[in-house]
């Protein structure tokens, strides 16, 4: 491939990109931890955000909210004077709250998780880039070892003709 037009392939390219091609042609890795990254840049209140969706998604915390639940429906069917009588209205705001605080923060720790995958796609996108050009450069090494290949052969084979004639040729002057 002609400079010039090499040149002006690599320019149309992003930085990202580039940054590939840099490290094919210096031969480093690109492979990194992204989640270590992304996860090092956290704020504390992303990380306790996390950690607060992580638990409201769990089976334990199912266990406990249904465990509480129905010891407070329990206490207020049991007792004479219940501190929440029956339409358990101080339940349901209650769980209002619960539900009001718990679903921003669920929110913010899945936005989170959409960096992260647009991260790691990035990343993914880089390593199967530099992959193909690695693969494309085999291609070519192979190609030019198959012609060169060829040319001894060819070579080999003109080599071999001319002795065949000449041997031919020893061969008719011995029988005339």
């Amino acid at each position: 491939m002609d400079t010039k037009k090499l040149i002006a392939q690599i320019e149309k390219l992003d930085e990202r990109e580039r940054a590939v091609v840099a490290a094919l042609l210096s031969q480093d890795t690109i492979a990194r931890d992204v989640h270590q990254e992304f996860t090092g840049q956290l704020t504390f209140g992303e990380r306790v955000a996390d950690q607060v969706a992580s638990f409201g998604g769990s089976w334990k915390f199912l266990g406990l909210f249904l465990g509480s639940m129905a010891v407070w429906i329990g206490m207020n069917l049991m007792e004479a004077v219940p501190f929440d009588p029956y339409p358990f209205i101080l339940l349901n705001l209650v769980l209002s709250c619960v539900a009001a605080m718990q679903a921003p923060v669920i929110m913010m720790s899945q936005n989170r998780q959409s960096s992260r995958d647009r991260l790691d796609a990035r990343h993914d996108y880089e390593i199967n880039l530099k992959a193909e050009m690695e693969v494309m450069g085999l291609h070519a090494k192979v190609d030019e070892l198959r012609d060169r290949q060829w040319a001894a052969l060819v070579e080999l084979q003109e080599r071999q003709l001319t002795l065949l004639g000449s041997i031919e040729a020893a061969l008719t002057k011995e029988r005339s």
